[in-house]
């Protein structure tokens, strides 16, 4: 049984189709996550289930009651925004109480709920502080704890931490999904962030004008990607035409091959790397960007370049422009996609 159902969903404004015919589901306790470039529709698609946009045709439903055309209010649904939308007048449990007004609870049940709302989210200690003396990491998990002290049946969050510097963003999805995980609670994350979609997701759709172009876990999306857009979308994938696929590798392909450059191996001396690899193939290193943990190569072939991925082992691994080398690759990395 999926708890919630969307089908045949549309929506567009004026001349513009937003997105159409959006078929899924979604398990109880499951977090998706609609990841895909500006404009695609994840954004509206999200607001459709919030019961803040109005979809032209289509149904959705939770635990099989069909929602599509109650108010919001009715909907028993949470939504956190990037913008926080927090009152700057309402200190940290006032706006979390917020949320309650509607189920009009009687005051020791409400503050019971807020203190629970608050601990949830770590911020017991800051009850009386007001937006304005938080950090914008503080902030949003206050708009988090008032959208789950209503006890949502489904809990929707539009780029929550998109504003954030990265150390803070890290921390904050790393809480979120620990709380979606603790409370069970069915999520749906909409993001453009690839890292973030690939952390947090038990399954991803990946949208592209306004159409679902690909829903399965985040392994699969990202090692098995459908097309070209959903390769070059999900990181640095190295995307050859027919003509470079068969003159690098002897394969005749309709598509075009899709590549991780963290998949191929800059051969080291005097180690074998079995069967199940390419025939090397000669290069030469044109230039190296520093990732961190990781040293990124842009590789000269005689039929074009490759991006190649090797992990920063010291100053000793990396090599210098100019280096000949040979790349290898297991055959099980040659994918063709759409």
């Amino acid at each position: 049984m999926f708890y919630l159902e969307v089908a045949h969903l549309a929506k567009r404004f004026g001349d513009t189709h937003v997105f159409s015919d959006i078929n899924f589901d979604i398990r109880q306790g499951e977090l998706v996550t609609l990841l895909g470039p500006s404009g695609c529709g994840k954004s509206t698609l999200l607001r459709s289930l919030a019961g803040l946009v109005s979809p032209d045709t289509g149904h959705i439903r939770v635990a099989g009651e069909d929602i599509t055309h109650l108010k919001p209010q009715k909907r028993g649904i949470g939504m956190v925004f990037q913008s926080y939308a927090l009152f700057p007048n309402l200190t940290v449990a006032g706006n979390i109480a917020f949320g309650l007004a509607l189920q009009k609870l009687d005051k020791r049940e409400t503050e019971r709920r807020v203190a629970e709302a608050v601990e949830l989210v770590g911020l017991t200690g800051r009850e009386r502080h007001y937006p304005a003396e938080l950090s914008g990491g503080q902030r949003q998990r206050v708009a988090l704890a008032r959208a789950l002290v209503v006890q949502p049946r489904i809990l929707l969050l539009d780029e929550p931490l998109s504003a954030l510097d990265a150390p803070i963003r890290k921390r904050l999805r790393e809480q979120i999904r620990q709380i979606q995980q603790q409370l069970n609670l069915t999520t749906v994350f909409v993001t453009h962030d690839q890292e973030e979609a690939l952390t947090l997701s038990d399954r991803i759709f990946v949208m592209n004008k306004g159409s679902i172009v690909q829903a399965d876990t985040a392994e699969a999306v990202y090692t098995r990607p459908a097309s070209d857009f959903v390769a070059s979308f999900m990181g640095s994938y190295n995307l050859l035409d027919k003509e470079q696929a068969r003159a690098l590798f002897g394969l005749n392909i309709h598509g075009r091959l899709a590549i991780r450059p963290e998949a191929i191996h800059i051969r080291e001396p005097g180690r074998d790397y079995g069967p199940h690899m390419t025939a090397p193939l000669p290069a030469r290193i044109e230039q190296h960007q520093l990732l961190g943990n990781v040293i990124r190569y842009r590789v000269r072939l005689a039929q074009g370049t490759l991006d190649v991925d090797t992990l920063n082992r010291g100053p000793r691994s990396l090599l210098a422009d100019g280096t000949p080398v040979e790349l290898l690759l297991p055959q099980d990395e040659l994918k063709e996609v759409a």
